[in-house]
């Protein structure tokens, strides 16, 4: 991966720089959700997967390496797309998992085109509704539509909510249980199911049952390394502490009618 200068490195929002960084599990849920997802997500070795806003393509490698499954992974972030490849090569899983470009407003398949698809914390940075109708559009009929976002788990307070959305994830828009289920519904999805929990990613907790122990020094290790990265987590972790309290996941899974 190419390296980034130290102005690159403090621009970055917080899911890039865990990459840059070498995090592998980088979304709301964490491996639990993700593992929550995959119990619904019905995939067998003759799936056609879709891994939308794939990041460094984790969950891309399990599917393919669990189910024996063929999955296009696509991001729009260049830097995610630069760490999913090679995550992909390193995996051994090149022949199953194929890493392109990619936007969730505008997916370049035909409709129908995959038997799974999945967003891991991406409907929740764009338009949701737009998004979650090309997640259904390029889904068959029949198949199963898979997401992770953000909510609040209990009312913010002032200072919370302005770190989060106004510092940490500047843009970013949060719905209720409700809204999420009216926004997949909405999309022409039907049987749809909710699941929720809370957001640890960037707990010592969560950070250790998602990467274990070795690579979580291997990461503190890469930050130590360099200033820009040391300047980055400190400004991080701090307005983090300050949200986590009142954030959580909500996994939804839903089925396109026949």
């Amino acid at each position: 991966m190419a390296r980034l200068a130290a102005t690159e490195i403090a621009a970055l929002d917080p899911y890039k720089f865990m990459a840059v960084v070498g995090k592998r599990v980088i979304h709301p849920g964490g491996r639990e959700s993700t593992e929550s997802l995959l119990a619904r997500a019905d995939v067998t070795e003759a799936s056609r997967v879709l891994d939308v806003g794939c990041g460094v393509a984790t969950t891309a490698i399990e599917i393919a390496r669990r189910h024996g499954a063929e999955v296009t992974a696509v991001d729009i972030s260049p830097v995610m797309l630069d760490r999913a490849a090679a995550n992909v090569r390193v995996a051994g899983v090149e022949d199953r998992v194929r890493v392109a470009a990619g936007d969730i407003l505008d997916l370049e398949f035909d409709d129908g085109a995959f038997d799974v698809v999945i967003a891991e914390a991406v409907t929740m940075f764009v338009d949701r509704r737009r998004a979650a109708a090309e997640l259904s559009r390029v889904t068959r009929s029949g198949g199963r539509v898979l997401a992770t976002e953000f909510f609040w788990r209990r009312a913010p307070s002032d200072e919370a909510r302005e770190v989060f959305l106004g510092q940490v994830c500047p843009g970013l828009e949060f719905d209720t249980v409700e809204d999420w289920t009216a926004i997949y519904g909405a999309a022409g999805l039907a049987d749809i199911e909710t699941e929720t929990g809370p957001f640890e990613m960037m707990t010592p907790r969560g950070f250790l049952a998602d990467e274990g122990l070795t690579r979580s020094l291997a990461i503190m290790g890469r930050v130590a390394v360099r200033p820009a990265h040391v300047r980055k987590m400190a400004w991080l972790m701090p307005r983090m502490a300050r949200a986590v309290p009142y954030l959580g996941y909500i996994v939804v899974t839903a089925t396109k009618p026949g």
